[in-house]
């Protein structure tokens, strides 16, 4: 490699020079924008209909399930089905989902009185099949469109523009749901997806890269499950990630807390559940120009401890500026972890595993915001809304203490070593 190529790659928009790069990052936002949008709607909507908040837990449960049970099979599909036709193709799936929760608000959402929530919780089953498709190929493509060299900053970017996303979904979900109401909020999500699709004829159609032996499904999976297993920095950040975001995550009940603590309304609830990604975006512009690459494997211990501190801090605030503040800065610590666990995915990972390790990640970390987000639910119905999120903050320091003693390999990992 040049030494003019060496310094590039280190170059804090490096990666942005790849124009199929730029557009994959568009796709990205406006979809996930779409999808964060449609997050806190439904989440409003449920609640305003049941309040109850293990309504919302189910929220969680009903995209979890069926995400981890596709992702059982998407990673395989995403190894040896064209990537960029998978992209199309569930972007499509989740349209639909849009427009079939579109058409139930219609009447004021006469539709929910008489037919329950059970045809709200149905569509996002299907969404939740979607985008278990979704995640790997949309994983694996993003190793093709980008050299490797220039996967640290890449992933930065990548992490920057969803999180961007998902500042802005939120607030804008919660704005429109207030001021225009749930139809026109729904109406914005349909265009945004749109836009998203839009974006996927800049994309590429990349080939498949070479395989020396065709397995079937269950070998296929298998031979990703041993992979994993046998990487066991990989194996630890994602375990550490897994039940951080599973017992620490305080979005899913955060309607509870906008409506009964801090009383500030939907457009509050946006503000709020966009808290989080306004301080990973900060956090993802800092880590473009500093990557976290030596003592990464302690950043993301030091960065979790710091996610389940805000947490518990979070529970005992009545006051709106500080209850965004602490998520802000929760999100702030979640951005360093996400950035090191995903250059080292993409680092370690043969092109020809990468939709079998990113749906096998997906399966524990995709699935666990979900998953939390039910667990949420449950202890706040059992142990009361404030007591549940303490007992989640305290867990994830808990993980911390425990990932830091069974995995040494992740106390001594640095990234520089390995890119």
């Amino acid at each position: 490699m040049s030494s003019t190529t060496s310094e590039n790659k280190h170059q804090p928009f490096a990666s942005l020079n790849f124009v199929e790069f730029r557009y994959f990052l568009l796709y990205r936002f406006f979809f996930t924008v779409a999808i964060r949008m449609q997050g806190v709607i439904v989440g409003w909507q449920i609640y305003e209909y049941t309040h109850d908040p293990l309504s919302l837990g189910l929220i969680g449960l009903a995209e979890a399930i069926p995400y981890i049970i596709a992702s059982f099979f998407s990673g395989h599909t995403a190894d040896v089905v064209n990537r960029k036709s998978l992209l199309v193709s569930f972007t499509i799936v989740f349209l639909l989902c849009a427009l079939a929760l579109t058409i139930f608000t219609f009447n004021d959402s006469l539709f929910l009185v008489t037919n329950g929530v059970f045809p709200v919780y149905s569509v996002l089953f299907v969404s939740g099949i979607a985008r278990g498709f979704l995640a790997p190929a949309v994983s694996a493509l993003f190793g093709q469109i980008v050299p490797r060299e220039y996967y640290a900053n890449a992933t930065a970017w990548s992490s920057n523009t969803w999180q961007t996303a998902a500042v802005a979904g939120p607030a804008i979900g919660g704005l429109v749901y207030g001021f225009a109401g749930v139809t026109n909020a729904y109406f914005c999500v349909v265009g945004l997806i749109l836009l998203s699709y839009v974006m996927t004829f800049k994309i590429k159609k990349h080939p498949l890269p070479i395989r020396l032996k065709i397995e079937p499904l269950l070998e296929s999976l298998a031979t990703g499950i041993r992979f994993l297993f046998n990487t066991k920095s990989l194996l630890a950040a994602i375990t550490l990630d897994l039940f951080a975001v599973l017992f620490g995550g305080a979005v899913a009940i955060l309607p509870m807390f906008a409506n009964e603590i801090l009383k500030v309304g939907p457009a509050g609830l946006g503000f709020l559940n966009a808290a989080p990604f306004l301080g990973s975006v900060i956090m993802g512009i800092v880590l473009a120009y500093i990557p976290p690459l030596k003592e990464a494997g302690k950043w993301l211990l030091y960065c979790v401890a710091g996610f389940g501190l805000s947490t518990i801090l979070f529970a005992f605030t009545t006051n709106f500026y500080l209850a965004f503040s602490l998520l802000l800065i929760a999100g702030m610590f979640d951005c360093v972890s996400v950035i090191i666990r995903g250059t080292l995915q993409q680092l370690l990972t043969p092109d020809d595993m990468r939709g079998r390790i990113s749906a096998l990640n997906n399966i524990f970390i995709g699935s666990s915001n979900e998953i939390g987000a039910f667990e949420s639910g449950v202890t706040a119905k059992l142990m009361g809304l404030i007591p549940s999120v303490v007992f989640g903050g305290g867990m994830s320091l808990f993980v911390v203490l425990f990932s830091a003693v069974k995995f040494p390999e992740l106390r001594k990992l640095n990234l520089r070593e390995i890119s």
